[in-house]
């Protein structure tokens, strides 16, 4: 691995834990967070950094290599929802030229910024997002109606998707889908299908950069994306068999305890309250 440039070292998972028992935690994970993102159209990287951390990676590492084993995830759930006809694929590219762009930015801020500020900004986004699903319902056989307008705006979207994605090691699915719901109109499968092929380009170059800059397990990084993979069309299959507001409601739920967690670290990191919280 490229030798780290950053204060904390680049530290390899918890070997007291022991090789085999890491494996078999992170095949574990990779299979949760497959079947989380063939559902949701998200990468799963809520589920994996979290692993990863607890396995002994500092913050960076742990998103980096999260965002590496998106690229086997995304390439599974994109052939998953394609074969039904549940891609947008102009929405998808338009939104591709902003994360590769919002990925090289959030890379970037990654190896520089306090995270504090983007981490709030999360959480009370997840809030909107969570109440936006619960009293609101997308049709399922809505498309996306594209203009001038929304390609634009579809760009701005992906930029900061990709940065978001780089700085939190998250595939922006949690962003994407309610998103091209409730702004663009799109039907829950295919806001899910087009999220996952939004994030694979992203996901390369993010991952690219953060090689350079020594922050990527590449190992543990394939291991959990393979597994992912595998479990991917599991999750779309279930997608499909569901009623929209079943899996909105599902959705809802999901981004609450991803809000959950994200305020809890959030709080951690935040000055004075984060030592109170570590006394206790």
């Amino acid at each position: 691995m490229a030798e780290t440039k950053h204060d904390e070292p680049a530290v390899e998972p918890d070997t007291q834990r022991g090789p085999v028992r890491q494996i078999v935690i992170m095949i574990v994970v990779g299979l949760v967070a497959g079947v989380f993102s063939g559902l949701f159209g998200i990468g799963g990287g809520s589920i994996i950094v979290p692993t990863l951390v607890w396995l002994g990676m500092s913050q960076r590492h742990a998103a980096a290599t999260s965002l590496a084993s998106i690229i086997p995830l995304s390439i599974s759930g994109v052939i998953s929802y394609a074969t039904s006809g549940h891609v947008d694929w102009i929405a998808a590219l338009l939104m591709i030229v902003g994360t590769i762009i919002g990925s090289q930015i959030g890379s970037w801020l990654l190896s520089r910024l306090p995270e504090l500020f983007l981490r709030w900004f999360f959480v009370v986004f997840l809030a909107f997002v969570t109440v936006s699903q619960l009293v609101f319902v997308p049709s399922r056989d809505s498309s996306i109606h594209m203009s001038a307008a929304k390609g634009v705006l579809l760009v701005l979207l992906g930029i900061f998707i990709g940065m978001m994605s780089a700085l939190l090691g998250i595939g922006g699915g949690a962003i994407t889908v309610p998103a091209l719901s409730l702004a663009f109109g799109a039907s829950d499968l295919i806001a899910r299908g087009t999220s996952l092929l939004a994030m694979f380009p992203s996901s390369i170059t993010g991952t690219i950069a953060n090689w350079k800059r020594g922050l990527v397990h590449l190992k543990n990084g394939l291991i959990v994306g393979i597994a992912a993979a595998v479990a991917t069309p599991l999750g779309t299959l279930i997608a499909s068999g569901i009623p929209a507001r079943i899996g909105a409601y599902l959705l809802a739920a999901y981004l609450f305890v991803i809000m959950l967690r994200s305020a809890w670290t959030a709080l951690k990191i935040t000055p004075g309250v984060g030592p109170k919280l570590a006394r206790k």
